[in-house]
C-alpha cells in the first residue's frame, strides 16, 4: 500500500513537472537565438560602411546571378557590376567547382567591397555544379530516424561551400509538402510532418551555421499547398489564418528560435495576410514587414526569391520590382534583373520619401 502511495505520488508529480516544463517550451514570439552574424566586429563594419558612398551603399543590396558556363562578355557584364556599382554579391548558377573557383576569385579581386555569395545548393553543390557530391533530397532525408545524420550532412555540405568561397547556401527548405499536385516543392521538402519538418530543417541549419555558412530557411510563409510554380505564375495560398499560423509557419518559427541567418521570401499571393491585388508576398509590407519581422520577431538577413520570376516580372518591370520589394522590407534584392534602372527608381523612391537613406544604411551595415 505504501509502494503504490508513492508510485502514484511520483506518476503524479512527474505529470505536473512535465506539463510545467511544456508550458515553459511553447515557442516565444521572438527568436530565442540571434542569428550567429549579429555578433560580427562592429569596428570593421562601420569601417567598411564609411568608406562608401550613398550608390555604393545601395548597391549592396543587389545580389545578381553568375555562371560559369557562359561567355566572356557575361564576365564583362557581372565585373562592370562589381567595379562600377559596388554590388553586394553573386548567386552563383550553372557551371563546374573549378570554372566557378577562378571566377569567384576574379570578381573579388576586382571588388571594393567583398562579394557575398551564394548558391541554391538544397542537396548539396551538385544542385548546380557539375562534378561535385550529390546529397539526398529532402524528401528522402525527412524518411530517416537519426536527425543528426542531417546535421553532420550540413556540416560537410558546408565545408563543400567554404573551399568554393560559397558564404549563403539557399537551404533548408521549410516548405509542408501538404499539396500533391505541387509541381515545384515536392521532394525538395521533408514531408508532411510540421514537426519532422521543423527538426529536420532546424538540424540542417545547425550544421552549416556551425560551419560559418549562413543558411538560409524558405519559401517564407510557406510554397507547399499550391498547385503552381512561382517561377511562371503568381501561386495562390488559400488557407485561413489561423492554418497558416499553426502549420505553415510553424517550422519557420523554431529556424528562427535557434538562430536562423537568412530567410527567403517566396513569391505568393496569400489573401489571408495581404489581399491586394497581384501582390507576391515578396512585395507586401504586410507580410515581410508586420508578419516576419514584427510578429514573428526575424532578426535575420531577408531575401527576396528571384526577382526575374513569374510571380513577380509579370506584373512589374525590372526596377519597379526591386523598389516594390525594398518597400516590403526586404535586405537583398536577389536576381536583380537591371541594377542601373532599379539604382533609378529606388532613388526617385527615396527622393519621394518612400524610403529614406537611413533605412538603406541600416539595410547595408546588415548585409
Amino acid at each position: 500500500m505504501i509502494k503504490f502511495f508513492y508510485k502514484t505520488l511520483f506518476a503524479f508529480s512527474t505529470v505536473l513537472i512535465m506539463a510545467f516544463v511544456s508550458k515553459k517550451q511553447l515557442p516565444s514570439d521572438t527568436p530565442k537565438i540571434a542569428p550567429p552574424f549579429l555578433n560580427a566586429q562592429s569596428h570593421w563594419v562601420d569601417s567598411v560602411f564609411n568608406s562608401l558612398n550613398s550608390d555604393q551603399r545601395l548597391a549592396q543590396l543587389f545580389m545578381v546571378a553568375a555562371y560559369s558556363n557562359k561567355d566572356m562578355k557575361h564576365v564583362a557584364e557581372i565585373r562592370e557590376l562589381v567595379e562600377k556599382y559596388n554590388i553586394g554579391g553573386l548567386i552563383f548558377m550553372q557551371g563546374g567547382p573549378l570554372r566557378e573557383a577562378k571566377l569567384n576569385n576574379y570578381y573579388q579581386s576586382k571588388a571594393k567591397t567583398p562579394l557575398m555569395i551564394s548558391i541554391d545548393g538544397e542537396w548539396g553543390l551538385a544542385m548546380r555544379l557539375d562534378s561535385t557530391p550529390k546529397y539526398p533530397k529532402q524528401m528522402t532525408l525527412g524518411a530517416i530516424k537519426n536527425d543528426s545524420l542531417i546535421y553532420y550532412m550540413g556540416k560537410q555540405i558546408a565545408r563543400e561551400c567554404k573551399r568554393m568561397g560559397i558564404h549563403v547556401n539557399f537551404a533548408p527548405v521549410a516548405d509542408i509538402n501538404n499539396n500533391p499536385l505541387n509541381p515545384v516543392i515536392g521532394m525538395r521538402s521533408f514531408g508532411e510532418n510540421k514537426y519532422n519538418v521543423a527538426n529536420k530543417a532546424v538540424m540542417y541549419m545547425k550544421g552549416m551555421q556551425a560551419e560559418g555558412v549562413m543558411a538560409n530557411g524558405k519559401h517564407f510563409p510557406g510554397h507547399g499547398d499550391t498547385d503552381s510554380d512561382s517561377h511562371k505564375t503568381l501561386p495562390v495560398i488559400s488557407a485561413s489564418k489561423e492554418r497558416m499560423d499553426t502549420l505553415e509557419l510553424y517550422p519557420f518559427q523554431q529556424l528562427f528560435n535557434q538562430g536562423l541567418s537568412s530567410i527567403m521570401v517566396a513569391h505568393l499571393f496569400v489573401p489571408c495576410y495581404d489581399t491586394t491585388k497581384n501582390t507576391a508576398s515578396t512585395l507586401s509590407p504586410f507580410i515581410v514587414q508586420d508578419l516576419l519581422k514584427k510578429q514573428l520577431g526575424f532578426q535575420g538577413l531577408i531575401f527576396t526569391d528571384a526577382l526575374n520570376m513569374k510571380g513577380v516580372a509579370s506584373f512589374y518591370d525590372p526596377g519597379m520590382v526591386d523598389v516594390k520589394a525594398l518597400l516590403a522590407g526586404n535586405d537583398v534584392l536577389l536576381f536583380a534583373e537591371n541594377v542601373p534602372k532599379a539604382m533609378e527608381q529606388i532613388k526617385l523612391a527615396i527622393a519621394k520619401g518612400q524610403v529614406t537613406q537611413e533605412d538603406i544604411d541600416a539595410r547595408c551595415k546588415k548585409y
